[in-house]
């Protein structure tokens, strides 16, 4: 029977439970254990699919082309699981399914009640990722005292008295703040928010203490006295440098130990190595890399949280810092790229929907071709990338049919049909069709040209990469596009559907349809954010050998 760790948060939101959790399945993989993860979300919403970046942050795709909160990147960054639809459950699908149910006659009669349908429908949810592993981990959204989140603790609570006590955890992770006004560490916020949660009937295992300084011994003596716990299960979650750390922080803290004790799991020594390097790649590398994100969501960067930790990691494989500039579009619209762009070593522009920011982008696509700088358009971005090149190239006058809908070249158009490798099925849209419902969702398969940089990345000639988006390459371009020096080196296994562009001659020019950010690990880096940050490298030793070569000879 699987193990449960219940994941909670208190005093204040963001304090990190998702990477907490993600660190806990690392620390337990690393004892070789199998571990899955899953993040119950307390909003009302089927899925954050709809929610606007600013409110919610980036939406994390699924192979099997599910949107999902962002926490399921973090588990899949940390572990080696590739999450699903049963990984990620909000009030609004768990309270969709008890509804469904209950139109269709299962509660024969029954009044359907928060206790026990809800609950048991959450339950189940919980216990439908517990198949082939040793332990799962439960993140559940938002903070103790939140009305929203009642459904979901008073579930987690009674999973002890369905499963046994010696099969569950709950964790709490709180806030010890520093009042630089006292000079010390205040406890109070901490004890108040256990007292909340032992109020509904939830004595957590072990505190995770978020501090930006070293708990001493006394404070964490005070902690435990009046939270009801050992001294030992008050475990200091202190701020570090870099998320990659925080497996090596808390196995010296010594909760590695302490879940196995607690969960009675067997398990062997510790093996940090992998993390030890990629904190060391991180914090001590050799070289330096400058690359310019231009978007238009470039005041939150939750919005772009896979791609900052991909392009993180395409540095990782290449032990070189990566140096992120973000230039945000409409700022390029009024004042051209070279005030944002003369100094970096690499162009990204990355996904998006919507007309705004949109000529800024494709600005800075011209920019980088022209300049000969590497450039990595992503979904939106090589879109941007055909556009710029039909218009200033073939002589078009190019755009996308959802910028405008009366564009006269319209070398990016909405598809109303095409064969659906993953489901095996033809699929149609229009523009009427619901936003969410007719996207290109999830893992799809692509064939690539053996004589290309998307060949010389991957090294292989079929890949699966996951998706999210509604228009694609219009095929009527293709021979145009092909004959002014565009490579089309990427296509669906049928030719239908076009996957990855190139521009011959440029030192590495790249865009691709799908999101390779979704698949990236700082422990197996992907190979196109490893190709263009090594591309990055490559161009800035090329023009600037000698302060490159000093740079070395000091860090030597």
């Amino acid at each position: 029977m699987a193990k449960f760790i219940f994941v909670t948060g208190g005093v204040v939101s963001s304090l990190g439970k998702g990477i907490a959790a993600s660190a806990m399945g690392a620390l337990l993989e690393a004892k070789g254990l199998t571990v899955t993860l899953q993040k119950l979300d307390p909003y009302i919403n089927i899925d954050p699919g709809t929610l606007s970046p600013f409110q919610h942050g980036e939406v994390f795709v699924t192979d099997d082309g599910t949107e999902t909160d962002l926490d399921l990147g973090h588990y899949e960054r940390f572990t080696h699981i590739r999450t699903a639809q049963a990984n990620n459950y909000t009030t609004g699908k768990i309270y969709y399914n008890v509804i469904t149910k209950e139109r269709r006659g299962d509660y024969l009669g029954d009044t359907v009640q928060v206790v026990p349908h809800i609950t048991d429908e959450i339950k189940h949810a919980i216990k439908s990722v517990s198949n082939n592993n040793d332990v799962v981990i439960v993140e559940i959204g938002g903070t103790i005292g939140d009305i929203e989140s009642l459904p979901f603790l008073e579930a987690i609570r009674q999973m002890r008295y369905d499963v046994g006590r010696e099969n569950v955890l709950y964790i709490h992770l709180t806030l010890v703040p520093y009042i630089k006004s006292a000079g010390e560490l205040k406890t109070k916020p901490t004890q108040h928010s256990v007292k909340e949660l032992r109020a509904i009937g939830i004595q957590p295992d072990i505190l995770l203490c978020r501090t930006d300084s070293p708990i001493p011994p006394e404070a964490k003596k005070k902690i435990a006295l009046h939270c009801n716990l050992d001294v030992e299960a008050v475990i200091a979650a202190r701020d570090v440098e870099t998320i990659y750390e925080v497996p090596l922080a808390f196995s010296e803290e010594g909760l590695d130990q302490l879940l196995i004790q607690k969960l009675k799991l067997p398990a062997r020594e510790t093996d940090l190595t992998l993390w030890r390097d990629v904190v060391r790649k991180v914090k001590e590398p050799k070289n330096e890399v400058s690359i310019a994100i231009v978007g238009k969501y470039v005041g939150l960067k939750d919005a772009y949280k896979s791609l900052t930790e991909a392009l993180i990691h395409g540095g990782i494989a290449n032990d070189s810092r990566v140096d992120l500039f973000w230039v945000d579009s409409e700022e390029i619209e009024i004042h051209g790229s070279e005030k944002f762009l003369s100094e970096v070593d690499g162009i990204l522009v990355p996904g998006g929907f919507g007309y705004r920011g949109i000529e800024g982008k494709i600005e800075a696509v011209r920019y980088a071709r022209e300049k000969r700088i590497p450039y990595f358009g992503i979904c939106l971005g090589m879109q941007c990338a055909v556009i710029e090149f039909c218009r200033n190239v073939c002589g078009l006058a190019a755009n996308s049919s959802e910028f405008d809908l009366n564009a006269k070249d319209p070398v990016i158009y909405l598809m109303e049909k095409w064969f659906d490798f993953r489901k095996g099925k033809t699929e149609e849209r229009t523009m009427i069709s619901d936003k969410g419902g007719t996207m290109r969702l999830g893992a799809y398969p692509c064939v690539i040209e053996p004589v290309s940089q998307a060949f010389n990345a991957y090294a292989a000639k079929e890949i699966s990469e996951r998706h999210r988006h509604r228009y694609e390459f219009n095929n009527a371009y293709k021979g145009i596009c092909t004959r002014h020096g565009m490579r089309i080196s990427g296509t669906s296994p049928d030719g239908e559907l076009v996957e990855i562009i190139e521009i011959e001659g440029h030192p590495w020019f790249l865009g691709c349809q799908f999101h390779p950010e979704f698949k990236s690990r700082p422990t197996e880096p992907h190979p196109l954010f490893k190709g263009f940050i090594g591309a990055a490298l490559r161009e800035k030793r090329f023009l600037f050998p000698q302060a490159t070569e000093e740079k070395a000879e000091k860090q030597r």
